[in-house]
């Protein structure tokens, strides 16, 4: 996992081929006029998922991971907590499902608070909760890149 602010972002392009495309795309979109929904930038193989949501309670869901896609989120507006645990000792709350590339998984989670011009990258190793708050829900616009393992 890696937390920092767009202003750093070329430290991280070379840890994967389409982390360049993928920052290029949030420093020079109009991230606000984006609508909801997927916008594919690379079939399959690089998209962005557009997200406008109210945090839920710290505590409230399950970890997840993914198998094919590392996850660049990066938060346009607003604040949340998230959370994150390296992947292994959790109980598996809900199997891997490949069409979703998603699983879910009970266990602790540290957090950590991403605001306005952050982003976190969560690989497949990471377990991750987004979208959480620790006393009144906020709203959050928020940009999920999936970015494919596999060229």
């Amino acid at each position: 996992m890696v937390i920092d602010t767009l202003a750093h972002q070329a430290r991280y392009v070379s840890l994967h081929p389409r982390f360049r495309e993928a920052f290029d795309f949030l420093a020079r979109t109009d991230l606000d006029a984006l609508p909801n929904g997927r916008t594919t930038l690379d079939g399959d193989r690089l998209f962005a998922l557009v997200q406008n949501y109210e945090t839920q309670p710290i505590h409230a869901g399950k970890l997840e991971a993914h198998q094919k896609y590392i996850d660049i989120q990066y938060v346009v507006s607003g604040e949340e907590f998230v959370g994150y645990a390296p992947l292994g000792g959790q109980t598996v709350a809900t199997p891997h499902d490949p069409a979703k590339d998603i699983a879910f998984y009970d266990g602790e989670a540290w957090f950590t608070l991403l605001r306005k011009g952050m982003f976190a990258i969560f690989f497949p190793q990471d377990a991750h909760l987004p979208g959480r708050h620790t006393d009144t829900p906020r709203t959050v616009r928020k940009i999920v890149l999936k970015i494919a393992l596999t060229q």
